[in-house]
């Protein structure tokens, strides 16, 4: 029996909703708008008092959270649920020597993994797939999915009525409205102040869904082989003005209160409403939206914890739908589908926390023989439910454990500065506070102690094309990137290339080089989910075939949040057929010391979109 004196510290910014009550165990009713990691301290402390734990209600990725803080610990623990947090402790782990327990749950699925630097594969050793797209051309015009039409209502329809009004997408279509055109320029989503709101929502609700379909229905062509969608014009659908039900009309202050559904009496989220119940929602919000939150009108972006925009992606979804024919949802489903929820279950929550501490235990024992990587199942294989694999090595063609370059196509030509800081250095290689140098020449940089000339010069350099920059970075150039927070510097080979596809390869430039393509399915189709997805083999006994496994992301989760065991690389799945053997290591460990520390990262970036 080995006890360990533990100091513990939790870092979370975020606080206790009512949703969180159904899965996590240290809290109660009474306790939410009150700090998790203070309440989780005080659930902790009433069980193990002796234990020292520290909460911190802040950001991890503040400044003061830095490699040097990471070193006074002997582990780090895991519950993110995104890839850029993720990858942040991650580097932050590697570069202070400290062993890391990472982990993640998606409804029955979920797994613990153990990476220790030099001994096992971080965790960004294997490839992470970008988050599932889908073609323009099918969101803007042969939508066949309810999901196609849940993105075309958030990122097209809501972006351009609440969002930016300057951007560019397919929905800048004029009206033929005559009336509405000679008025106001032919643009059918600007509200000039004066018009009464509901001819307003009327006017775009026509817009979208009437005059554009026929629009779409004149190119012949397109539906040759597919079913023609219908045009709904909002006077088919709710010939009279709309009045509210029963007065109840939303009087308070609170503008996060807001709610089409309350306004309108409808208040089963489960519910699937009519295509009448849609239109009603859809020109109820847009009400709401211009009178409640008109001064958020032109910066607004999509939230799935925004009631009233979910109210108004929901309806737009589901009108859309009803043209093109997809069944409709209700707002309870599509929520989940735009802000890509999978929802919790407490029980395996329960089971990876407690994998969790198996796993640190064997980290504080220094038992490094029985690291596992430990995977929780939907269905059983072999009788199990738990699948233990052990942990991997190290992939030599890391670039952030193994320091291997870089390879980027990019037109030097074309792309400008900022495309490269804010696609690839920010987006691709998660990079918070980067430093990007040609050779001796720093090029960008950011930090609050720059002086204003060297911010200004930074600031014009963004706005350069890559050819321009001084000196210029064309094919055969060889940038360093570093984030001095993370302690994590990458070379980047820059390969010129004048054309790329625009479906294939929206970014327009290519970044290659430490992780291999995702593993192609029998039909030639690549695996795209939002995280992790590689081919590693079970460990087996000698004389039977090994059999790989995929280690993937799912699709319906918000970029880089949970990982799961799912299909075999042929397609298969693991059931009770396949022989596996699944060793246990029992050999007994040394007595460890006793003054360890832990430390417990739990969920805190601001741009999270799952809660636990």
């Amino acid at each position: 029996m080995h006890s360990f004196a533990c100091i513990c510290l939790q870092i979370d910014m975020d606080t206790i909703e009512v949703s969180n009550l159904n899965r996590q165990f240290l809290f109660r009713q009474s306790h939410v708008g009150q700090s998790k990691a203070k309440v989780a301290r005080d659930a902790v402390l009433r069980f193990r008092p002796h234990i020292s734990i520290t909460p911190y209600h802040a950001n991890a990725k503040d400044s003061n959270f830095n490699v040097d803080f990471f070193k006074q610990f002997n582990v780090v623990l895991n519950g993110l649920d995104n890839l850029d947090a993720r990858r942040h402790v991650n580097r932050l782990c590697l570069a202070a020597e400290v062993p890391l327990v990472e982990s993640g749950t998606t409804g029955f699925l979920g797994q613990v993994t153990v990476h220790v630097k030099g001994k096992t594969e971080c965790y960004e050793c294997q490839p992470k797939p970008a988050p599932k797209t889908y073609p323009v051309c099918t969101i803007t015009s042969t939508p066949s999915k309810f999901v196609h039409c849940v993105v075309w209502a958030k990122d097209l329809l809501f972006a351009k009525l609440f969002g930016d009004k300057n951007q560019d997408n397919d929905l800048n279509v004029r009206s033929n409205d005559a009336a509405r055109s000679s008025e106001h320029a032919g643009d059918a989503f600007e509200w000039s102040g004066n018009e009464d709101l509901e001819q307003y929502g009327r006017g775009v609700y026509d817009h979208v869904f009437g005059y554009n379909i026929e629009l779409a229905l004149s190119n012949e062509e397109t539906w040759k082989n597919r079913n023609k969608p219908r045009p709904i014009y909002c006077r088919d659908v709710l010939p009279d003005r709309m009045t509210q039900q029963n007065g109840n009309v939303d009087k308070t202050d609170d503008l996060s209160s807001a709610s089409a559904m309350a306004s309108l009496g409808l208040k089963n989220p489960q519910d699937i409403w009519c295509l009448m119940e849609n239109t009603k929602v859809f020109i109820e919000a847009l009400k709401l939206f211009f009178t409640k939150r008109r001064k958020e009108i032109g910066n607004l972006s999509f939230d799935k914890d925004d009631q009233l925009a979910v109210e108004f992606v929901t309806a737009a979804a589901n009108i859309r739908a009803a043209s093109f024919n997809i069944p409709l949802h209700s707002l309870f489903e599509a929520k989940g589908i735009a802000g890509n929820i999978v929802h919790a279950v407490a029980t395996t929550n329960a089971i990876v926390a407690g994998l969790i501490v198996i796993e640190a235990i064997k980290v504080l024992k220094k038992d490094t023989e029985s690291y596992r990587m430990t995977y929780c199942l939907e269905h059983p294989s072999k009788k199990m439910l738990l699948m233990p694999v052990e942990p991997f090595e190290p992939n030599k063609s890391c670039c952030v454990c193994s320091k291997t370059p870089l390879s980027l196509e990019i037109n030097t030509h074309r792309s400008k500065l900022r495309d490269f800081v804010e696609k690839i250095v920010k987006a691709k290689l998660g990079m918070n506070s980067p430093l990007i140098m040609h050779a001796t020449a720093l090029l960008y940089e950011v930090g609050d102690d720059l002086e204003e000339n060297e911010i200004a010069n930074y600031t014009a350099n963004l706005e350069k094309v890559l050819s321009e920059l001084p000196p210029p970075v064309t094919d055969g150039t060889v940038l360093t990137v570093e984030d001095l927070q993370q302690e994590f510097t990458c070379n980047i080979h820059i390969k010129h290339r004048e054309e790329f596809d625009e479906e294939k390869e929206p970014d327009g430039m290519v970044l290659s080089g430490w992780t291999q393509a995702p593993p192609e399915k029998k039909d030639g189709k690549t695996s795209i989910g939002n995280g992790a997805s590689t081919s590693k083999s079970l460990p087996t006994k000698p004389g039977i075939t090994e059999i790989d496994i995929e280690v993937k992301e799912i699709s319906d989760v918000s970029p880089g949040t949970k990982r799961k065991l799912s299909e075999f690389s042929d397609g298969s799945t693991l059931d009770q057929s396949s022989d596996v053997d699944v060793t246990r290591n029992n050999k007994k460990t040394q007595k460890h010391d006793e003054d360890d520390d832990l430390v417990m990262l739990d969920h805190w970036d601001s741009n999270m979109r799952k809660k636990h």
